[in-house]
């Protein structure tokens, strides 16, 4: 056998080179943000958050956590690129980016005649038309059971409380068990008790389904006993990201907030961040 054929016969032999694997999760490549030309978000560079888990967005009022998942939703104009499970959300067509994209404001849901049960069959046909029947009713009964909501399911939107409504539009966006949810502020009008089931059955359900919920929340405890990433913002940029844990720190604390804050750790080994006075601004 001459060289030449050797050569091929190794060849024929090798095994094929992997094909390169799209990462799931999100992955952000310069984000930005401008309302006019006021830029709110800048050049955000993010590696794969990964499906599975419950990633905190935080960070003083006017940081752009709002815009910046407001653009995630398709709701505000953004530069850069967002990339979920390897696809460009910007080039998804409405109706593919409705199934695999949730967005909840931090307004509440509007008051109605609806009952729960209806806004929530309302949110699963209008997103998911394609389910039949029993499997639409079948992720109603589970979503409700699971957030503590199946006393309240035939009671109008009107007739609850702010805090219940929240929970209700929590609901209608579980139902249609997207890739990804975006949610502003979701425990803002919840007493202690509705926090912590809220909070609990999010893990539960982003963990069930290998989905990936990216929320902007204020209360840094809660964040860090329920999220296992945490992305830390001030003045439109990614200032910090990392298990809250290892990245919360009264330096941090201060660049982010303006504040002194000591950061303790509570008998379950969780941070507990504890504020004790804002610096006068710069």
């Amino acid at each position: 056998m001459n060289a030449q054929q050797c050569c091929f016969t190794a060849a024929a032999r090798s095994p094929a080179a992997p094909a390169t694997e799209v990462p799931a999760g999100l992955v952000l490549r310069g984000l930005g943000v401008s309302y006019g030309s006021k830029a709110v978000v800048r050049d955000i560079d993010l590696a794969p958050l990964p499906t599975g888990c419950v990633v905190a967005m935080v960070g003083a009022n006017g940081a752009g956590k709002s815009s910046t998942l407001r653009a995630l939703a398709g709701l505000n104009p953004m530069s850069g690129q967002a990339l979920l499970d390897g696809d460009d959300l910007a080039a998804l067509d409405p109706a593919t980016r409705a199934r695999r994209v949730a967005y909840m404001p931090q307004s509440l849901p509007q008051a109605s005649s609806l009952t729960v049960y209806e806004s929530v069959l309302s949110a699963v046909r209008t997103a998911c038309p394609q389910l039949g029947t029993a499997v639409v009713h079948q992720r109603i009964e589970t979503v409700l059971g699971d957030l503590g909501l199946r006393d309240l399911a035939m009671r109008p939107l009107l007739a609850l409380s702010g805090g219940q409504r929240q929970m209700a539009g929590l609901a209608q966006l579980l139902v249609r068990e997207p890739r990804l949810l975006l949610l502003d502020e979701p425990t803002s009008a919840l007493d202690l008790r509705w926090q912590l089931c809220l909070m609990e059955a999010l893990r539960r359900h982003v963990a069930g389904r290998q989905a990936l919920c990216l929320m902007a929340v204020h209360d840094l405890n809660l964040a860090a006993r329920f999220c296992s990433d945490m992305l830390v913002m001030a003045q439109g940029r990614l200032i910090a990201r990392g298990a809250p844990g290892r990245i919360l720190t009264p330096d941090l604390l201060r660049r982010a907030y303006g504040i002194a804050a000591r950061v303790e750790t509570c008998s379950l080994g969780t941070p507990l961040v504890i504020a004790e006075r804002a610096f006068d601004p710069e």
